[in-house]
């Protein structure tokens, strides 16, 4: 019984950028109790691998949180197989503005204590009392109260290159340090009208939940996220507020929602919101590089990770032994981050 990816990701990635079969890219989430992730998952691995699916997966005893495609034609079986058991019935699903069905190239199932990290503890307030839902034209409307914060709660390498207009954009590499930056932001502010959005929603739930524990009472939520939003605002001809691509956490890295390019290359500051990693193994920095600067660069971030990456591969692996991103980080943070704010 195959319970796991048996094959290596070069063989997956060829394979998947040769083949012509349709696939759909799409996410969903769930805070719902499930007793026994860990049967769930290997559950869900056969019957969804049987289907096709690729993606990454989180499963725990707090709910799930999925980013996949499959086969088109897999589509209707696989919502009829997910729905019918009863913790996912009529799940929302959020299908991808941008797809050309080579977004993921395995699946990954796997048990996590929380299907998103976010530093708290659940125990000290109530997850379940979010704040109010709102669709895009409401979620306009709000925008255009004088007495409204909107409030991304995504990092910084996401909010960089596409964000609503006069959001506050936190200086932030992960959820659970962008919670607490958010709620020292607002304090004071309690009685304002909190606007919060994010990728999918999923991480809206949990802030929305823990802002009004805090106190924040007026707070508010865009259901289903930036791409729902970018949906709703195609099929019913609305003013898009957001501008800018959305950053998705798979291989297409983003979504282009408009035509505006609002962040400029880390390296040589001309506009441009191409998200890249670098190119050194060892390293693999997420950074946004112009394709002129990927040349010169070779698709790396600092001119140490070029030597690196020209070296044989032994001579590459010998180097990665012990080694970590420490000082890519430290070049990013004090030089690159800095130059890209001045532009």
């Amino acid at each position: 019984m195959q319970l796991r990816n048996l094959i290596n990701k070069e063989e997956l990635k060829a394979k998947l950028a040769t083949t012509e079969e349709k696939r759909r890219t799409f996410s969903f989430y769930r805070y719902v109790k499930i007793e026994n992730p860990q049967e769930l998952r290997d559950e869900l691995f056969i019957k969804w691998n049987n289907l096709g699916v690729m993606g990454r997966i989180y499963l725990a005893h707090e709910g799930i949180n999925a980013q996949l495609s499959l086969p088109e034609k897999n589509f209707a079986e696989f919502q009829k197989e997910l729905y019918s058991n009863t913790c996912f019935t009529d799940t929302p699903f959020k299908i991808a503005i941008e797809d050309d069905g080579k977004s993921f190239y395995k699946l990954t199932i796997k048990v996590k204590e929380k299907i998103v990290a976010d530093g708290l503890d659940d125990t000290t307030f109530d997850p379940s009392n979010t704040g109010t839902h709102l669709d895009a034209e409401n979620f306009n409307k709000l925008m255009d109260d004088e007495k409204t914060l909107v409030v991304d709660m995504r990092n910084q390498y996401e909010s960089e290159i596409g964000h609503f207009e006069n959001a506050i954009c936190p200086d932030s590499d992960t959820f659970r340090e962008e919670l607490q930056i958010v709620k020292k932001l607002l304090r004071g502010k309690e009685e304002r009208q909190i606007l919060l959005y994010c990728t999918g929603g999923i991480r809206c739930e949990k802030a929305s939940a823990y802002l009004k524990h805090e106190g924040f009472k007026n707070t508010f939520q865009l259901q289903g996220g930036i791409i729902q939003y970018a949906k709703e605002v195609k099929e019913k001809n609305l003013d898009c507020r957001f501008k800018g691509k959305n950053f998705v956490f798979d291989e297409r890295i983003g979504e282009r929602i408009t035509k505006d390019i609002i962040s400029a290359c880390h390296q040589c500051g001309n506009p441009c919101d191409t998200h890249t990693n670098c190119s050194n193994d060892d390293c693999h920095l997420l950074f946004i590089q112009c394709a002129k600067c990927r040349t010169s660069y070779a698709g790396c971030c600092t001119p140490k990770c070029q030597e690196i990456a020209a070296l044989p591969n032994e001579e590459q692996r010998l180097l990665r032994k012990g080694k970590n991103k420490t000082d890519c980080l430290s070049v990013y943070k004090s030089r690159l981050r800095p130059k890209l704010h001045a532009n």
